[in-house]
């Protein structure tokens, strides 16, 4: 069985019901200037029980695909966003 890969991002907003958008931040070396630099990314998760709001900081998981976007379901919320 494969690996289920996670991500941990921030909720940017909630889109739709059990579905939230998440900003995924990742430090790389260019390869040219040989400086980090950040990349980003969004992903959809699922989120059965509709318990993100957005600023949110989550970690997701891998599963099969739910939609023709989503194929990461929530698996814990980390922070609670400043209200």
């Amino acid at each position: 069985m494969a690996l289920k890969r996670e991500i941990q991002g921030v909720v940017v907003q909630k889109s739709g019901d059990k579905t939230a958008s998440v900003l995924v931040e990742r430090r790389v070396m260019h390869p040219r200037y040989r400086k980090i630099v950040k990349k980003f990314k969004k992903y959809l998760i699922h989120d059965e029980k509709n318990e993100t709001k957005a600023g949110d900081t989550v970690v997701a998981i891998e599963c099969r695909p739910l939609s023709k976007t989503k194929s990461f379901r929530l698996k814990s919320v980390l922070a609670k966003g400043v209200e």
